[in-house]
């Protein structure tokens, strides 16, 4: 983003360089009324002719436009080409003087040359498989064509589009189509990463959805020739979406036709382009065959979340990138709340909460840690991150529980009411709240501009019937911020009797100090103290050494689903850790898991969490944060010990449970049938310990589905006897490229850790490894990543090699080397021989020459 904060032209040559900082914001000094952009495409020279009104907001003021890698064929004000004196032209922009500027409203033509084939990074347009595609979020659009490539300048588009392609695809409404060519014009002002476009020999999936007001909407799914048989359930779950956006939020779809397009080759999951939507394959296409219980369920939330985007995000955009955590953070919120309603909702808070651990606080933790709304950054891709969206969910979950349901709603509608159309900030978001609640929400802005993860320590008292819960809370320092003011958190508490009753149902207490202390009243026995429900906010929760929270009893009777499953993970961790550093089972948690798993057929899906040990990432930073050096191997193995010692103490319930828990009858990826599921195949990666995989075996050769299919391969491979199956396997599955990506994947995070990295040296020569292909990359390396002693070999083989690779994509595909190189990110934790050769991989990233500014930045980052 090019701001107008007083730079000569001839600075404009390294602006992209610079540290860009909120401080610095200014308003872009002309309004765009239309834009009309023409293109002729071709892999190798297409043709973008663009013709924008523009309007000056203050007199002499230069022209400054984004552009990068374009081939200016045409430049012109009101129809007079301009001399090449009147502009500065350089590798990341043009300016226009102020001279060659009309006082008033003037038509800024250009013509650019762009080579669709050639741009491997995925940015802009280009080319997957012979069908032309654009991505344009963050700043993508520069590569298209010269523009202000910022979110708060926003204009209507009218596009034509010709080429040879049968299907030609833009934003907004048809408005003409023949043969070779199409024009759509967008209603409703958008800024340029808005701006999509497709093309190619595509055919639809289709449907349609009245909306409340009784408008009928033309709904599209467009896939290549042979996908449209796996889009129903992407297309019904549209539907439920825009029933839900409706009922939930009283927001109405606001165009004549919804079109989703499927891409294989797709930086990230889905990009939510004004009416037209472009996702990644991935997350479109489903069977039962090929698509497992979770893949349904994340199909269905992220076709929900590019949707939700419509209004928060589309009709209400952000100001500048340092407030993208108001369009994302939001519509996380929502797409959560709305998969919650669809499934089942404390099974999915658990869901999201345990991701928010693994990805947000592991981030909060490192060297990469930032605010939700940064105030500086150089490379804005760098910024789509956890933080910004699974932490930014959480605060907006934080502030519905501080106004309630409908102050919640409340503020929602005044929000749509006051910014629609506009480019807002997180205090516009905040204003909204406090006049629609008559709430001072100052202190709570804190958890937009402060890094960290809070540390909430509790301890307790009981006397004479009064019960007492002080809490003192504390943010480590973080890069960049030192000490930090205390938070306004909002704390779920409820009391429990002896006898698990609850003698106090739950109740939200407002912490607004560094230590703060609340009293009950009235009791007749000393409670269990039921802190954090529903993981109220995104903290860490610590008890002092006096009256630790009896996780058992917790486990057993805790009415809150989330406590309940807290308390034990909480076991879990405490034994692993234990056992990694020499110690044995506990067996107060071997006996707790033995009663779930008695009862775990009343509640399959959540029994299932319950029984899914920590990660030994998890495990590492428990043994970090306790001031050990955690070693990779040593966690593996006790990891393993534990899992045994629970499969041999219940073996003959977990065998019954294994077979209870067949659904019978047709594949469907309903909640129940696929929490059954879930519950068997948690018991199967118990068994598989003391049966050597037989029961895996079993499964594989009967299964008819993915879901039950790749997860019996991959206790197979664990249990070493899994070649068989995966050789079985691609052979069956070589034809389809996202099964393919899963076969990559599975048998990398299932592998011994003293196996991993040969096999993974072996599996980059197979010639169904397409490196330049983000999935297919992403599903060798992260699984590698994610088997954590193989990762982490003491002889740093694994870091090397996971190095070489990102240099290697790094030319290619900056965005995805950029965001994949956070598998080192944790190297503090780890003894200093690990440590050393971590940083040295880093430096060696770091210091090569030609990288590109993602990587630059993150590896930058992460030595500190």
């Amino acid at each position: 983003m090019l701001t107008n904060i007083g730079f000569n032209p001839e600075e404009i040559m390294t602006q992209n360089t610079l540290t860009k900082r909120l401080s610095d914001y200014q308003p872009y000094p002309f309004e765009l009324e239309m834009v009309r952009l023409d293109f002729r495409l071709d892999p190798d020279a297409t043709q973008v002719r663009a013709r924008m009104a523009m309007r000056p907001l203050r007199a002499a003021s230069a022209l400054e436009l984004d552009g990068e890698g374009l081939v200016l064929r045409k430049i012109a004000v009101d129809g007079r080409v301009l001399a090449a004196s009147e502009y500065t032209q350089s590798d990341t922009g043009l300016v226009i003087h102020a001279a060659a500027l009309p006082a008033q409203t003037f038509t800024l033509e250009t013509e650019v040359e762009i080579a669709p084939a050639a741009n491997t990074a995925l940015e802009g347009l280009y080319m997957s498989n012979g069908m032309y595609c654009t991505q344009c979020e963050a700043e993508g659009f520069r590569k298209i064509t010269y523009y202000p490539d910022r979110p708060d300048v926003m204009a209507r588009f009218h596009v034509t589009v010709a080429g040879d392609a049968p299907v030609l695809l833009s934003n907004g409404n048809p408005v003409a189509q023949e043969t070779g060519r199409a024009e759509w014009v967008d209603p409703w002002p958008k800024p340029a990463y808005l701006f999509a476009l497709v093309a190619g020999d595509l055919v639809a999936h289709s449907g349609s959805f009245t909306t409340m007001s009784g408008r009928e909407v033309a709904l599209n799914i467009w896939v290549r020739k042979g996908d449209e048989t796996r889009c129903a359930f992407a297309l019904e779950a549209l539907k439920r979406s825009m029933t839900w956006d409706e009922q939930v939020y009283g927001r109405e779809y606001d165009l004549d036709i919804f079109n989703i397009v499927a891409v294989d080759d797709f930086n990230m999951g889905a990009m939510e382009n004004k009416g037209l939507n472009i996702f990644n394959s991935k997350w479109v296409l489903a069977s039962p065959e090929t698509a497992t219980d979770s893949d349904y369920e994340r199909i269905e939330g992220i076709i929900a979340h590019e949707y939700f985007h419509n209004w928060t995000g589309n009709r209400i955009t952000c100001r500048d990138w340092f407030q993208l955590c108001l369009k994302e953070g939001l519509t996380v919120y929502r797409d959560q709340s709305f998969t919650a309603d669809m499934r089942l909702g404390p099974v999915k808070r658990i869901e999201d909460v345990s991701a928010l651990r693994a990805r947000q606080f592991r981030e909060d933790r490192g060297p990469l840690s930032h605010p939700p709304r940064p105030d500086h950054y150089k490379e804005i891709n760098n910024f789509y991150t956890a933080t910004v969206y699974e932490k930014g969910a959480e605060i907006v979950g934080m502030l519905r529980q501080l106004v309630g349901p409908q102050g919640y709603r409340d503020a929602l509608d005044l929000y749509f009411e006051r910014h629609d159309g506009q480019a807002c900030t997180i205090e516009d978001w905040l204003k909204v709240f406090e006049d629609s609640s008559g709430r001072d929400l100052r202190q709570f802005k804190h958890w937009y501009t402060d890094a960290g993860t809070p540390r909430l320590q509790v301890s307790d008292d009981f006397k004479d019937g009064t019960y007492t819960l002080e809490f003192t809370q504390k943010t480590d320092q973080t890069p960049g911020q030192g000490d930090k003011p205390a938070r306004h958190i909002p704390i779920a508490v409820g009391l429990l009797s002896d006898t698990g009753a609850d003698l106090i149902e739950t109740k939200i207490l407002e912490m607004t100090e560094p230590r703060q202390s609340f009293v009950f009243e009235g009791l007749s026995q000393r409670p269990v103290p039921s802190i954090l429900r529903g993981f109220s906010a995104p903290v860490v929760l610590e008890f002092d050494t006096g009256h630790p929270p009896d996780s058992a009893f917790l486990l057993a009777h805790d009415s809150d689903p989330f406590n309940r499953w807290e308390a034990g993970r909480r076991l879990a961790l405490q034994t692993v850790v234990a056992m990694a550093q020499g110690g044995a089972a506990d067996p107060s948690y071997v006996a707790a898991i033995g009663a779930l798993i008695k009862d775990g057929a009343a509640d399959p899906a959540f029994c299932a969490l319950c029984l899914a040990l920590p990660s030994e990432d998890q495990i590492a930073q428990a043994l970090h944060e306790a001031g050990k050096s955690p070693d990779p191997v040593a966690i593996h193995r006790a990891r393993e010990a534990l899992a045994t010692a629970l499969a041999n103490a219940h073996e003959d319930a977990l065998s019954a449970l294994y077979d209870a828990m067949a659904v019978s009858g047709p594949y469907r990826p309903d909640p129940e049938p696929a929490g059954q599921r879930s519950l068997r195949l948690a018991a199967l990666a118990l068994l598989r310990r003391i049966d050597g995989g037989a029961r895996a075996q079993a499964l594989f050769d009967a299964a008819d589905n993915m879901t039950e299919s790749l997860a019996a391969l991959g206790q197979v491979v664990a249990a070493g006897v899994g070649e068989a199956a995966l050789a079985t396997f691609r052979d069956r599955w070589q034809g389809d490229r996202l099964v393919m990506d899963k076969w990559f994947a599975i048998q990398l995070t299932a592998s011994a850790p003293d196996q991993a990295l040969s096999r993974a040296e072996k599996l980059v020569q197979d010639p169904l490894f397409d490196w330049k292909n983000p999935n297919r990359f992403r599903s060798l390396m992260s699984g590698f990543a994610a088997n954590h002693a193989g990762f982490h070999r003491v002889d740093g083989a694994g870091y090397r090699f996971y190095a070489d690779w990102l240099l290697r994509l790094d030319p290619l595909n900056p965005q995805v080397a950029a965001r994949m190189s956070t598998a080192f990110e944790t190297w503090a934790r780890y003894d200093l021989t690990r440590q050393s050769l971590m940083r040295a991989e880093l430096a060696r990233i770091a210091q090569t020459e030609g990288l590109s500014r993602d990587l630059s930045e993150m590896s930058a980052r992460m030595l500190g």
